[in-house]
């Protein structure tokens, strides 16, 4: 939930450090800090302030030494209130050993109280404070080595963390660890990085190396060192990353939302390539479909509603039961799992905690696990059988976009290669939605093209106390995402239902102007007619309806014209108007589009 950066190398530390906070500043913006070495057992020099990014800088003057390592640390508070004390990087008592973190430490009350015994001095109340006088303790006792008093220290830590270190006695090292936490090292010439995401520091180096669970890694400008807490020195595994630095800029868009949202055409077109007649070389290696019976998606907030859609296309053309299950509840009512079981998380980040830990839970079972991620070397992808990558690039609005609209297309893709290798759909109808997934760019650019009109419309209705959204079938997960968009952004009431249940209480919601919006089926089904007739029950009582549509629905009081497509393929268009929606909604109320509220992007803390 925290941005996490490290630079040491030939070039002044200062740049690369605030750059790759900037890239980072989505995961966590409550705060930040920097720490600097300035010469061979100086103290550190340390500046940091709550609130964003920019507070810190503009504290930054001429006189910030000229240091070529460095840590930087933009924050997501957990463990106290985000004040300029509480917020990162901590200090030990000599000022020497800085540390920033990302993560919660479970055992930190405990830590600190045997801390402060030994006459150690806390001025903060996080939870970090006592992993940084605990590291100064273990690196004297490992007569100055940083990196082995890392590995005794997360020893003893009990959570999930990202942890990196300097020390004024090894000026250009910095010494990091993680456990169910994202670490990546960037790959330099004569400089190296560490980072939470590679985003941090793409505009130096596309090379990549990814890191285990419970790996300490140190790096030099010119070494990296990795071991395992035993001490064991560990091979290196590196990629490269796919992206460049113009992928996490604007563009000249006003915010990163709306690019992502125009970027939604590109990011469903390279995920469709090369899969839309089959998957079976990329994915069938690892996983044994024959024995599966039961199929498991597990997720949290968008990409639980990604999941909600991939049951309905999973069951029908798999011909398989699927349950779809929030991550952050499944394991604690011990379900029934074993290897006839598919386990499928979805994660952007592929670092989500809560799905995280449902995923081990499930492997320990002996489930079958296949994950979708959008993350290439994240840890969910890594401890699966088999991984369907997404491609939508960089995402770095806190709220999903592209990174949704990526994942419904991976359902997709699932769902059709179930039914082949059961037998369950012809190759005829794989054939057929192969065209209906590859008119699906297309048809996004369609949509885009005529929102300027729902934009206004949407100002409308900026001082509404609530929004509702109504479906059916696959419309009413999309419903549901619409409303999280609307919470996430225009921090308003906003509430997803299923058509049909509109009746058995949730109708007391609609008085008098409420704003209703109804995801329409295609005209001539039974569906569709059962959605128009709750469209004229709310209408009855006074909302306004926004229909989305490929056709004209006379009761409604607006419609947003989309283009046909198959019915289970509708949430991809659909999705669109309710993006722009929360979009403008957040403008014209005001509130920050890319950074909301209380919200980080990745969620690495249960």
């Amino acid at each position: 939930m925290c941005g996490i950066v490290g630079y040491t190398g030939k070039n002044s530390a200062l740049a690369p450090v605030l750059e790759g906070l900037r890239r980072l500043e989505y995961r966590g913006y409550d705060s930040a800090g920097i720490a600097l070495t300035v010469a061979v057992g100086q103290q550190l020099w340390v500046e940091k302030r709550a609130g964003k990014l920019g507070n810190l800088e503009e504290t930054l003057e001429d006189g910030t030494p000229d240091s070529h390592s460095g840590i930087g640390h933009t924050r997501w508070a957990t463990h106290g209130g985000p004040t300029d004390t509480n917020a990162h990087p901590h200090l030990d008592n000599e000022g020497k050993l800085a540390l920033i973190h990302n993560g919660i430490i479970e055992n930190y009350v405990e830590l600190r109280a045997e801390l402060e015994r030994r006459g150690h001095i806390f001025k903060s109340e996080t939870d970090t404070e006592s992993v940084v006088h605990l590291l100064s303790d273990a690196r004297k006792a490992h007569h100055g080595d940083l990196a082995a008093a890392m590995r005794e220290v997360c020893a003893e830590l009990r959570g999930s963390f990202t942890l990196l270190a300097i020390h004024s006695d090894q000026p250009d090292h910095i010494v990091g660890a993680r456990r169910n936490s994202p670490l990546v090292v960037g790959v330099g010439n004569g400089e190296n990085f560490l980072a939470s995401d590679v985003a941090a520091f793409i505009a130096h180096t596309k090379r990549a190396l990814e890191l285990g669970q419970d790996e300490v890694v140190d790096i030099s400008p010119t070494e990296i060192i990795i071991t395992d807490l035993q001490g064991n020195v560990l091979p290196h595994h590196e990629y490269e990353i796919s992206w460049d630095a113009s992928a996490a800029e604007r563009g000249g868009y006003a915010h990163f939302m709306l690019k992502e949202i125009y970027e939604q055409p590109k990011a469903i077109l390279d995920t469709l390539i090369g899969r839309l007649h089959g998957l079976g070389a990329e994915i069938s290696q690892n996983i044994d479909f024959g024995k599966i019976d039961k199929v498991v998606i597990i997720a949290c907030g968008t990409a639980f509603h990604a999941g909600l859609v991939g049951k309905y296309a999973i069951e029908q053309w798999g011909g398989i039961s699927v349950e779809v299950e929030y991550a952050s509840e499944y394991r604690y009512r011990e379900p029934r799992v074993d290897g006839h079981t598919l386990v499928i998380p979805i994660s952007q980040s592929g670092e989500t905690m809560d799905t995280l830990m449902a995923m081990r839970y499930a492997k320990e079972n002996g489930a079958q696990v296949f994950s979708v991620c959008n993350t290439n070397g994240s840890t969910i992808p890594r401890e699966s059988d088999a991984v369907l990558y997404t491609h939508a690039g960089p995402e770095i609005a806190v709220a999903s976009t592209k990174a949704f609209a990526t994942q419904l297309i991976a359902m997709y893709l699932i769902g059709l290669h179930l039914g082949q290798i059961r037998g369950t759909i012809t190759s005829e109808f794989i054939a057929e939605m192969a065209e209906h997934l590859e008119a699906l760019p297309a048809k996004v650019e369609q949509v885009l093209e005529t929102v300027e009109p729902l934009r206004e419309l949407t100002r409308q209705f900026k001082d509404s106390s609530s929004m509702l959204f109504l479906g059916r079938h696959v419309g009413y997960p999309t419903a549901l995402e619409g409303a999280l968009k609307l919470k996430e952004l225009a921090y308003m009431h906003a509430e997803g239902f299923p058509g049909g249940e509109l009746k058995h209480g949730p109708i007391a919601l609609i008085d008098q102007g409420t704003p209703v919006v109804a995801m329409i089926p295609a005209e001539g089904s039974l569906l569709a007619e059962k959605m128009a007739s709750n469209v004229q029950e709310v209408k009855a009582r006074g909302a306004v309806v926004i229909a989305i549509s490929d056709w004209h629905v006379p009761a409604a009081s607006h419609v947003v014209r989309i283009p046909s497509t198959h019915p289970f393929l509708q949430p991809v268009l659909s999705v669109v108007p309710l993006q722009v929606i929360a979009y403008e909604m957040a403008i014209a109320r005001g509130n920050d589009v890319d950074q909301p509220r209380n919200l980080a992007k990745s969620v690495t803390v249960e």
